[in-house]
């Protein structure tokens, strides 16, 4: 796709902008982006109206296209939200600043002193789809680790946003630091999205956050490198030896406690063994809460209220209350179902037998495995790190929730006392 000039100059200008503002980044000490972090975090609270206002008007904007409810769902902010993204931003405060980590130390050839210290990537770019809590997380982990970031958010978020950026940006610029390091590419459409995927020359990172036609065309496009992310086809197995209340309560909240988001579950594989006990229980609970079931033919000997499942439906990412269901032989066989349809992102095996889970976790090919626990903990508050970025599926780099570390790179430093090669 030719694009034209006009929106290349445009981009391209932020880049400029980021770049400068990622040279003073670099410099700035722990403490003063922590003033800064928690000016953001004030400046979200002071700034709700405009930000639920702004929010509100894209909202209406998506029920009158009638976006589906987890659309809806992953776009709308409520004063509590609001106020999870302010707490994000105090939380890294707290946490400790990996810029100028030592990582090690040695001597190389002819003794020189080599160290080798974690340092900022420069000018990371985030290109996402209607998840305005994004804006604030990214910008928070991209500031403490001393990047820039340039946010590239969808169309149907465009008012959200800006409101949010506008409101990040006025509170690093009273706090005398350099306000172009959190910047909103504000044009929307294809071309300009296309002209950001490929600019090497100010990108150093972008990153992907959405579904998986997102994903897709990012990893096609784009010329900068890439991580992927978040798209999430998550299972829970439970086994023959599983605790089945337990089994129950953890698909229970990994399918419905929200379902727009990458680490809920979107399939069950069930143990042949306890399928007749299980299924119409779980398919009983599932149904209660409005969730719909593909299953196998298998499955549907034990759950005859559900629709026949598709080879699409188990490897669906559904974003919605839909469910597929399996009966599998053994773990084997729910381990290589497992790798054949999952994403890479988190799967669960709910077991009392330590041997089947040590199994399950040295066989799954995911980012994050959980042994007697819900999907929905694939998350970096949950593990700890703060806000996240994101949640890497790919295996470079970084992989499962991204903190502040996977936003950093290497540099290594040597020291030397008039060395010469040999």
């Amino acid at each position: 796709m030719e694009i034209k000039e006009e929106i290349k100059t445009e981009t391209y200008a932020l880049g400029a902008k980021a770049r400068q503002a990622a040279a003073c980044m670099a410099v700035l000490s722990a403490k003063d982006k922590n003033r800064m972090l928690t000016a953001m975090a004030a400046a979200l609270r002071s700034e709700a109206p405009a930000i639920l206002a702004a929010n509100a008007v894209d909202v209406a904007a998506a029920k009158a296209k009638a976006m589906t409810a987890a659309f809806v769902d992953r776009l709308t902010l409520t004063p509590d939200r609001l106020e999870g993204m302010a707490k994000g931003l105090e939380d890294l405060v707290g946490l400790k600043d990996p810029i100028g980590q030592v990582l090690g130390g040695w001597k190389g050839a002819q003794d020189i002193e080599i160290t080798k210290v974690r340092v900022p990537f420069g000018v990371i770019g985030m290109i996402y789809e209607a998840r305005p809590n994004v804006t604030a997380d990214a910008a928070g982990i991209c500031f403490k680790t001393g990047n820039a970031v340039i946010l590239r958010g969808s169309g149907e978020a465009k008012a959200s946003n800006l409101a949010v950026v506008q409101a990040l940006r006025q509170a690093v610029r009273q706090q005398g630091g350099p306000e172009d390091a959190v910047q909103l590419l504000e044009d929307t459409s294809r071309e300009a999205a296309l002209a950001f995927m490929r600019m090497n020359r100010y990108l150093d990172l972008l990153i992907p956050r959405g579904g998986a036609g997102l994903i897709q065309t990012v990893v096609r496009e784009a010329t900068v490198p890439v991580i992927e992310t978040g798209i999430g086809n998550c299972h829970i197995y439970a086994d023959a030896s599983a605790d089945q209340q337990m089994a129950l309560d953890i698909l229970l909240n990994a399918k419905t406690q929200r379902i727009g988001v990458c680490n809920a579950a979107e399939s069950l594989l069930v143990h042949r063994s306890i399928a007749a006990e299980f299924l119409p229980m779980a398919g009983a609970a599932l149904a209660a809460q409005g969730v719909e079931l593909r299953a196998c033919p298998e499955s549907r000997r034990y759950l005859p209220q559900a629709a026949a499942a598709t080879e699409a439906d188990f490897g669906a990412e559904f974003l919605d209350m839909i469910i597929s269901i399996k009966v599998v032989a053994d773990l084997d066989e729910a381990i290589d179902h497992i790798n054949t349809y999952g994403t890479r992102h988190s799967e669960a095996i709910i077991t009392k037998d330590y041997d089947a889970a040590r199994h399950f976790t040295s066989r799954i090919d995911a980012a994050v495995v959980l042994v007697n626990a819900s999907t929905r903990f694939t998350d970096g508050g949950m593990f700890g790190f703060g806000a996240e970025i994101g949640i890497s599926t790919q295996k470079l780099h970084a992989r499962g929730p991204m903190g502040l570390e996977e936003m950093t790179t290497i540099k290594y430093i040597v020291q030397g006392d008039g060395q010469v090669r040999e």
